[in-house]
């Protein structure tokens, strides 16, 4: 392949259903992902992880920490600090409980695969090093379901740190695939005294990378992404430090990006607006060019 975009085998023949009105899409989850950022002597790292090749959904693509939102992350008696509910409803666009949760949903991912936790005791303080025995206690439980956040953060006597995140993009995956999600993308910068570290089940690699030599790697078709990873790692990489990236991040424009499949002539044409490098011309018929 040219670059490293991941295109499932099957995504020629459900496009043409679609199309053709014989496939009824599935409903979008709603799923978060943050891109942790720390400065290094280099320039702004974020923080990715590898999919191991065995997951059925992007396996061996690099992507960041996320995942989908537990129902239970819309509790309202989750301890709040930073912005409130009201302003983040009117950012994402979303009602605020649904804006609670998926800004919860954002904050517990990143600790269940990274072991990184944007909380605090009060509202001008973070929590520090996350990694003993009884912590990971917590997180294990947190990503068995067992803990809800809300119970997680009652019990540590910890606010979720709204204000330490920012929003910046969201995409949606496109209506043909099997698996549907509607993520919002934050950006978040680590904090001092924690560490990430590999504590995801999904991942059998992490790495702090720069935005720019990861957008390379794809480029050059030695690293496997989707489009939102490296749609998203091209404009980070515009930043000088974490902190320049979170002041851009209120002015950012989250209408939803949705990738578009049409028949055009004897070819299914799979275009992502505003986004043409990834533009893919598949033959009505045949399968996609590697």
């Amino acid at each position: 392949m040219a670059n490293g975009q991941w295109f499932p085998a099957d995504w020629p023949d459900r496009i043409r259903a679609l199309a053709d009105g014989t496939l009824t899409p599935v409903t979008a989850r709603r799923a978060a992902t943050v891109m942790l950022l720390r400065d290094t002597d280099a320039g702004p790292a974020v923080h990715m992880l590898r999919r191991r090749a065995s997951m059925a959904f992007a396996g061996g693509a690099y992507a960041y920490p996320g995942g989908g939102v537990d129902p239970r992350d819309d509790d309202l008696r989750v301890r709040w600090a930073g912005p409130t509910r009201a302003w983040w409803a009117d950012r994402l666009g979303v009602a605020e409980t649904e804006a609670q949760a998926i800004v919860c949903a954002a904050v517990r991912e990143t600790y269940e695969e990274a072991g990184v936790l944007l909380a605090g005791p009060d509202p001008d303080s973070v929590v520090g090093d996350t990694t003993g025995p009884d912590w990971e206690a917590d997180r294990a439980a947190l990503v068995a379901r067992e803990l809800s956040f809300a119970e997680f953060l009652d019990r540590r006597g910890l606010a979720l740190r709204s204000d330490l995140l920012g929003a910046w993009t969201r995409w949606i995956t496109p209506e043909f695939e099997q698996r549907r999600y509607d993520t919002w993308f934050f950006v978040a910068a680590l904090p001092e005294g924690q560490r990430t570290r590999n504590a995801s089940t999904e991942a059998d690699r992490t790495v702090w990378i720069r935005p720019e030599d990861a957008a390379a790697g794809y480029d050059k078709g030695e690293l496997l992404m989707l489009p939102p990873t490296v749609a998203t790692l091209r404009q980070l990489a515009g930043y000088g430090s974490p902190a320049e990236a979170l002041a851009a991040a209120p002015a950012r424009d989250l209408t939803p990006v949705l990738a578009r499949a049409r028949l055009v002539g004897d070819e299914v044409v799979l275009s992502w607006p505003g986004h043409d490098e990834f533009t893919k011309h598949i033959p009505n018929g045949g399968t996609a060019p590697a």
